[in-house]
C-alpha cells in the first residue's frame, strides 16, 4: 500500500488559487510513490482529524497568505499580507497529529513559516535584500542555498548525486548556473545548490522548539531550511519550491522521495505498534 500524504488546500479564501496550486504538490507526491490526500479547509476540526487519522505523512504547501504576526507577538509590518485563518487551523491540526504520532512532515515556503511559528518561533515579516527572494515561478534559479553538511537535508541531497541522477537528468539551465552544483565549495563544508524563490518572509531570529537551521542563502543569511533536531523524526522544511522544479531537478525529487520513504517506515512502525497492543 502506498503511504498516504495529507496536503491541505493552499488557501481558504481564494479557491481559484488553491485549486491551481495544489496539483503540483499532489503530482510530486504521486510520482514519488505516495498517495496524496487533499485536505479541505472548511471542515470541522473533528472531521479534519478523522481524515488525517489514516495518513502517514504531511506536506504543508506554499500560500499567498502570511502568518498572523499576533501568533508570535509582533506588530504587523506594512507589507505583511492578510492571514488565512482556515489554512492555519488545518495546518495546526496536521502538525499536532504529526508531532503526536511522529509522522513525517515536509514544509514548503509558507509551510516552513507556519511550522516555525507553531513551534513558538517567529518570522522576519519582510526581507530587505539585494537577493531577489520574490523572483517567482518564471525564474527557475533565483539564488543558491548553503546546506549544513551534518543535516538530514544534506544527506538527501548527497544521495541524489550518489544515485547518479545529476549527470543524466539535471536541466541545462541548472548545470550552467554552477558547474559544481550540489558539491561543497572549496573552502567550506557546506553544500551549495541552486533554488527557485517566491517569498518575502522567512524564519526569524527565534527558531521553534525542536527545530534547527540547516540552510541559508549565502549572500544575505536568510534562513532557507529547517529540520527537526530529533534524528528519528523526519521533519524538513524548505523555503523554496521543490514541487515546481520536480521534473528538472534531482534535488527536488530527492526531497519528496525522502519524505515518502520516511512515511513508509513510519507506517510499518505504526502497524507494528497497533498489532502489539
Amino acid at each position: 500500500m502506498k503511504p498516504r500524504v495529507a496536503i491541505p488546500l493552499p488557501h481558504g479564501a481564494d479557491p481559484e488559487y488553491a485549486l491551481r496550486a495544489i496539483p503540483q504538490y499532489e503530482r510530486a507526491v504521486e510520482f514519488s510513490g505516495g498517495d496524496p490526500v487533499r485536505i479541505p479547509l472548511v471542515r470541522t476540526p473533528s472531521e479534519v482529524m478523522k481524515m488525517i487519522e489514516h495518513c502517514d505523512a504531511v506536506v504543508l504547501p506554499g500560500s499567498k497568505a502570511d502568518v498572523d504576526p499576533a501568533k508570535f507577538a509582533a506588530p504587523r509590518h506594512p507589507k505583511t499580507e492578510a492571514a488565512d485563518r482556515l489554512r492555519d487551523t488545518v495546518d495546526e491540526l496536521l502538525l499536532q497529529d504529526a508531532y503526536n504520532m511522529r509522522k513525517p512532515v515536509l514544509g514548503i515556503c509558507y509551510g516552513l513559516q507556519i511550522l516555525n511559528v507553531y513551534r513558538s518561533g517567529n518570522l522576519l515579516q519582510h526581507i530587505e535584500s539585494a537577493v531577489n527572494h520574490e523572483a517567482g515561478r518564471q525564474v527557475p534559479v533565483a539564488h543558491e542555498v548553503a546546506i549544513e553538511p551534518d543535516s538530514l537535508l544534506a544527506n538527501v541531497i548527497v544521495k541524489s548525486h550518489e544515485d547518479g541522477e545529476l549527470a543524466t537528468t539535471m536541466s541545462r539551465a541548472l548545470l550552467d548556473r554552477t558547474a559544481e552544483v550540489g558539491r561543497p565549495p572549496k573552502d567550506s563544508a557546506e553544500i551549495l545548490i541552486p533554488v527557485n524563490s517566491s517569498h518575502h518572509q522567512a524564519a526569524g531570529d527565534i527558531i521553534g522548539d525542536g527545530l534547527r537551521v540547516v540552510a541559508r542563502c549565502p549572500e544575505d543569511g536568510i534562513i532557507e531550511a529547517l529540520e527537526s533536531d530529533d534524528p528519528d523524526h523526519f521533519i524538513v522544511a524548505v523555503q523554496w519550491h521543490p514541487e515546481r522544479s520536480f521534473d528538472d531537478d534531482p534535488h527536488s525529487r530527492a526531497i519528496f522521495s525522502a519524505l515518502i520513504e520516511a512515511a513508509r517506515q513510519r507506517h510499518r512502525e505504526l502497524v507494528g505498534e497497533f498489532e502489539s497492543t
